[in-house]
């Protein structure tokens, strides 16, 4: 396979791409995670990792392959995005405790004018969480810049996940398996 361009500075699709062996360099440019009211919930999550994609392709040599992502959790039909502070972080978590909610990981692959765009839908069910257990994954782990506060391959994932309908490294941030069946039409 030949090298993507990554347009994203998560650790974890790093990682993923890494487990996934497909090679790659991280290539990042700031943009806003911002988008239309109209659109669902999937068009949002590929709206942002649309204008992340279009945002890094411009730097690229024209025949690169650009992979964006974004995953938003979505509880109750609100879109919860990452924690403002520590405080935020307690709120988010508390209001996932005990319930359900879905994670969407929006997926653009692109090349020239040639554009794969996706999302993902993962269902995940919180035990209910004490405040003691929420305060020590917030002060340990510090999970400010997730969605939804938290990440399921940390401490909180282990001990206070339910169970898990759909892709789990969705969760973490990229649909891997997905991801590189649609990377074959790029080959």
């Amino acid at each position: 396979m030949n090298k993507i361009i990554l347009a994203s500075r998560s650790p974890r699709r790093k990682q993923l791409l890494e487990w996934a062996e497909i090679p790659f360099e991280i290539l990042v440019k700031e943009t806003e995670e911002t988008y239309p009211v109209h659109l669902s919930k999937e068009g949002i999550a590929m709206h942002i990792a649309r204008n992340k994609a279009g945002a890094v392709q411009p730097l690229c040599a024209k025949e690169a392959v650009v992979l964006a992502a974004d995953t938003i959790v979505v509880l109750n039909d609100r879109i919860i995005g990452k924690p403002k502070d520590h405080e935020d972080a307690i709120t988010i978590l508390s209001d996932l405790s005990g319930k359900k909610h879905v994670v969407i990981t929006g997926v653009v692959i692109k090349k020239n004018d040639k554009e794969i765009a996706f999302a993902d839908s993962t269902d995940v069910y919180f035990h209910e969480l004490t405040r003691e257990q929420i305060e020590f994954y917030v002060d340990k782990y510090r999970p400010y810049d997730k969605a939804g506060a938290y990440a399921i391959q940390e401490w909180i994932g282990v001990v206070g996940i339910k169970s898990v309908t759909g892709d789990f490294y969705n969760v973490m941030g990229l649909p891997v398996s997905r991801v590189v069946q649609a990377l074959k039409d790029f080959e």
